[in-house]
């Protein structure tokens, strides 16, 4: 669950995490930046605390934890051909490998760990690193398209099988063999992800339009969902939650989807004798004369909840996780953000934004919503770390946030100032006397 930050629309500041991942199980999130690389805990909502940091490779791209383990593995714009293994903890790597090509992305379980590039997979046992298997001549792959199952007891690979179409290739990581080949778009993917068992793969078309959901190893198509019609989008992460009751789909617009997986029967129950039920046998008997296109978009579910983030076009990554006994939303982008929103599993709808955490800051700071902020984003207050009160004269830049102290004015040090002023976030009322 990488993504590599993609540049900002022209008159924004550049990005500021080059690349962002979410560990296996949710637990923890990874941020590369041009000083290096920083692991954070997901155990609160209110508070981000930081696991790890490093600054001893600069300009990292790449960056994965292990599940919660102290394993982690980087790689570098100064060497995009080096992985490099660190044990954190002890502050020792473990070993690195140096590959034909630039390294585009990198998976890993408690079994194996997938280095993909352009044309390539390679395929290593994790436990002593040693290479099993080097899957050659794949279609051109520029984006390091891939996806490896993190249960270990089945470790399935999935990549694109074509450079025109969106089939996937689903390979077995411990036969080391070809499973079969799953014709899933008639576009070229754009994402795919397996659910925590490795029974399911999700994928999606550069299109973005639509999502659908096939068996493992099967391959047989079980869910189709739409995630618009009005236009193409660029879906930049694919994730189930971790029971595989929903799935979530982020991209370059203002709106993350997620899709509740219906249980499945084998046959169809009957339909009430009801005028409605009536109509309803009518409609899906209707469907069966119609063209295969206007069918399937008939018979294609919408998204169960949404999340509405202030920004769009910019590179982000989402999750669904249990924090604190409640389900959430997760979506880190690389304007250097963290953002937490409830998910009602029940009825779905509108996710709430209850707090945003910075991520790229030397200071982080974090934002919560205020109580009774209705339908809007509501009141923000700056939360963490402690701001200075009344000591205008020790700083370089005066930021009152008169809307976040009853008591008067809070004055922040530069970095909030800047990073306030520069999300530009629609309900964050600053004003800069500096």
């Amino acid at each position: 669950m990488e993504a590599e930050a993609a540049g900002r629309p022209p008159g924004r500041v550049e990005a500021a995490l080059s690349c962002f991942s979410f560990n296996q199980d949710c637990t923890s999130l990874a941020i590369g930046t041009k000083a290096g690389y920083k692991l954070f805990s997901l155990s609160s909502v209110e508070q981000l605390d930081q696991v790890h940091g490093s600054n001893e490779i600069p300009d990292v791209y790449i960056v994965e934890r292990l599940f919660s383990s102290s394993l982690v593995v980087v790689v570098s714009h100064t060497k995009p051909r080096q992985m490099n293994v660190y044990h954190f903890k002890k502050g020792t790597e473990i070993c690195n490998y140096s590959y034909s090509s630039n390294i585009l992305s990198i998976r890993l379980n408690r079994q194996r760990l997938l280095v993909c590039l352009e044309e390539s997979i390679y395929i290593h046992n994790i436990k002593d690193m040693k290479l099993l298997k080097t899957i050659l001549d794949i279609p051109a792959n520029p984006t390091g398209l891939c996806a490896l199952s993190i249960n270990h007891s089945n470790s399935y690979v999935a990549y694109p099988g074509s450079l025109t179409t969106g089939e996937i290739v689903l390979y077995d990581g411990h036969s080391l063999k070809t499973l079969c080949t799953i014709a899933a778009h008639e576009g070229t993917l754009a994402a795919i992800a397996f659910n925590a068992a490795g029974s399911k793969l999700a994928s999606a078309s550069e299109k973005g339009t639509v999502i659908r959901v096939f068996s493992v190893p099967e391959g047989q198509k079980l869910y189709e969902f739409r995630r618009g019609m009005k236009r193409y989008v660029t879906i930049s992460s694919l994730v189930f939650s971790m029971d595989s009751q929903f799935l979530c789909a982020s991209s370059n617009t203002e709106t993350v989807h997620i899709f509740k997986l219906e249980h499945l029967t084998n046959s169809r129950p009957e339909e009430p004798s009801t005028w409605s039920g009536y109509m309803g046998k009518m409609f899906l008997a209707a469907s069966n004369y119609l063209p295969a296109q206007v069918s399937d978009m008939m018979n294609q579910d919408r998204a169960f909840a949404t999340g509405r983030l202030h920004f769009s076009g910019q590179r982000n990554i989402c999750t669904l996780s249990t924090i604190q006994k409640l389900p959430r939303l997760l979506v880190a982008s690389s304007d250097g953000h963290l953002y937490i929103y409830n998910l009602d599993p029940q009825d779905g709808g509108d996710c709430v934004l209850i707090k945003t955490h910075s991520l790229g800051l030397a200071f982080p700071f974090s934002f919560t919503t205020r109580p009774g902020g209705g339908q809007s984003l509501g009141s923000l207050w700056a939360s963490s770390p402690p701001v200075t009160e009344g000591r205008q004269e020790t700083m370089s830049c005066h930021c009152p946030l008169t809307w976040s102290s009853p008591g008067g004015p809070i004055w922040c040090p530069p970095q909030l100032c800047q990073e306030a002023r520069r999300t530009s976030l629609p309900s964050l009322d600053v004003k800069c006397r500096g």
